[in-house]
C-alpha cells in the first residue's frame, strides 16, 4: 500500500511528474494546490509519467483517473521547422519542441494552437500572426526611409569641403559602380557591394553619402542604427528585409546606415537577443544581392573596432574610407563651403579662424555660421559681419572648452 507525505486532502487529482528507477517511488503534482507530493510503495507503481491519477491519503490508495480531469493547458504559437517527427514551435520569442502530429495538416509560417504532450492540435492562421496589434511594415514606412532620385536635393562635392582624397576614394569605390557599373560587369571585376565610413563624430560621413546619392541619381535609403531596433520579436529583422527588397527593385540605389556600430555590435554572451538576430539577419541580405544588382550599402561609425568582425569580411563592408579631423587647408574650405548659403557682408577671412580650430570637426566648423546668424538677428540685421563671424567662433569655442 503506498504511503503518503505532506498530503490531507482526499480524492485529489494529480498527474505524475516523476518515478525512482525502481518505480517504487512517485511524485505528483497536484491539480488544486500545484504543490509537488512524494508516495512510496514497497511494490513498483504501474503508472507513467504524465498519468492522471485520484489520490485518497487516507486510504493509501491511488487509481488511475480521466485524462478529462486535467486537460491540458494549451497555447499558441508560430511553426518555425516541422519534421517528421518534431516540430519547432516560437512562443513569444521562446522556441519550443513539441511532438509532430500526424492528426493535423500544418507548416512553417502557420499560427497554431498547441498542447505540450499532443503537439499542434490545430491551425488558427495560416499566415504568422503579431504577438501585438502593431502597424504593419508597409510601403508607407519603406518610403520614410527612402529618398527618392526626383525629389533628391542637388548637392555637389563642394559641399563638402577639404578632405580631397577622401572625396576621390568615395567617388571610385561608390558613385562610379553606380554609374558605370556596365564597364566594370564586362571587365569582370567583383561587384562592390558595402562600404565602411569610419571617423570622428561631425566629419561629414553623412553628408558625402548623401552628396554621392545626388549625383548619382540613385534612390537613398537612410537608415540611423537605433531606429532599426525593435522590442518587438522578429520586428527588426522584418524592417531589414522590406528596406533591402524595395532597394532591389531599383535598377541602382544605396542604403546608409549611419551608426552601424549600435545595429551590429561584436556579438558574444552578453549581446542583446534583438542585437544578435538584427546582425544574422544583414549578413545574410548582404550575401543575398545578386551579382547583377547595382545597390550599395553604406555604413557610418565613429567606433569600428566594435562592428561584428562577420560584417568585415569580402564581400560585405570590406571597404573602408577614413574620415580624418580636417587639416589647415580643409578647414578654409568647410568654411567657405557652408558661407555659400549664409547672406554676408564684409570679407569673412576664413584662414584666420581655420588656423584657431586646429582639432576641430567639419560640424563644429558649420556651427560657427548658427552662431554667427544668432548674433546679427539679435543685433537687427539679416546679414552677417565679420563681428557676428568671429563671435560665432567664439561662443563654439567656449562651448568646446566647456565640453573638454
Amino acid at each position: 500500500m503506498p504511503q503518503f507525505d505532506d498530503l490531507d486532502s482526499p480524492g485529489e487529482v494529480a498527474r505524475v511528474c516523476a518515478l525512482s528507477a525502481d518505480r517504487r517511488r512517485l511524485h505528483l503534482e497536484m491539480r488544486r494546490s500545484g504543490l509537488v507530493a512524494t508516495a512510496s510503495s514497497g511494490n513498483a507503481f504501474d503508472l507513467a509519467v504524465g498519468a492522471i491519477v485520484l489520490v485518497y491519503p487516507d486510504e493509501d490508495r491511488i487509481e488511475l483517473a480521466p485524462k478529462e480531469l486535467w486537460p491540458d493547458q494549451t497555447w499558441v504559437g508560430v511553426v518555425r521547422l516541422r519534421r517528421d517527427d518534431v516540430s519547432v514551435i516560437d512562443q513569444s520569442g521562446r522556441l519550443r519542441l513539441v511532438p509532430t502530429s500526424a492528426n493535423v495538416a500544418f507548416s512553417e509560417r502557420n499560427t497554431v494552437e498547441v498542447s505540450d504532450t499532443d503537439g499542434v492540435i490545430r491551425v488558427l492562421s495560416p499566415d504568422p500572426v503579431r504577438f501585438l496589434d502593431l502597424p504593419s511594415i508597409d510601403a508607407k514606412v519603406i518610403s520614410g526611409f527612402r529618398t527618392d532620385s526626383e525629389t533628391f536635393p542637388s548637392l555637389s562635392y563642394e559641399d563638402f569641403g577639404g578632405s580631397p582624397d577622401v572625396v576621390a576614394r568615395a567617388k571610385e569605390l561608390i558613385e562610379l559602380p553606380l554609374t558605370r557599373g556596365d564597364h566594370l560587369k564586362a571587365i569582370g571585376a567583383r561587384p562592390i557591394k558595402g562600404v565602411l565610413f569610419s571617423g570622428p563624430p561631425g566629419t561629414g560621413k553623412t553628408l558625402l553619402a548623401r552628396i554621392i546619392a545626388s549625383r548619382a541619381r540613385v534612390p537613398f535609403y537612410e537608415i540611423r542604427g537605433p531606429e532599426v531596433f525593435s522590442k518587438w520579436y522578429g520586428e527588426s529583422e522584418e524592417l531589414l528585409r522590406e528596406l533591402f527588397d524595395d532597394a532591389a527593385h531599383h535598377e541602382r540605389a544605396i542604403i546608409f546606415f549611419d551608426e552601424i556600430d549600435s545595429v551590429a555590435g561584436r556579438r558574444s554572451g552578453e549581446s542583446h537577443e534583438v542585437s544578435r538576430r538584427v546582425v544574422a539577419q544583414l549578413l545574410t541580405l548582404m550575401d543575398g544581392f545578386d551579382r547583377d544588382q547595382a545597390v550599395i550599402v553604406i555604413a557610418a561609425t565613429n567606433r569600428p573596432q566594435d562592428i561584428d568582425e562577420a560584417l568585415r569580411r569580402p564581400g560585405r563592408f570590406d571597404w573602408n574610407i577614413i574620415f580624418p579631423l580636417p587639416s589647415l587647408d580643409d578647414r578654409c574650405r568647410i568654411l567657405e563651403a557652408t558661407a555659400r548659403t549664409i547672406a554676408h557682408d564684409g570679407d569673412l577671412t576664413h584662414e584666420t579662424v581655420a588656423r584657431r580650430t586646429e582639432g576641430w570637426s567639419g560640424a563644429e566648423l558649420a556651427a560657427v555660421w548658427s552662431e554667427a546668424a544668432l548674433l546679427a538677428a539679435a543685433d537687427d540685421r539679416a546679414v552677417v559681419i565679420d563681428e557676428d563671424y568671429f563671435g560665432g567662433f567664439e561662443r563654439v569655442a567656449e562651448q568646446l572648452r566647456r565640453a573638454a
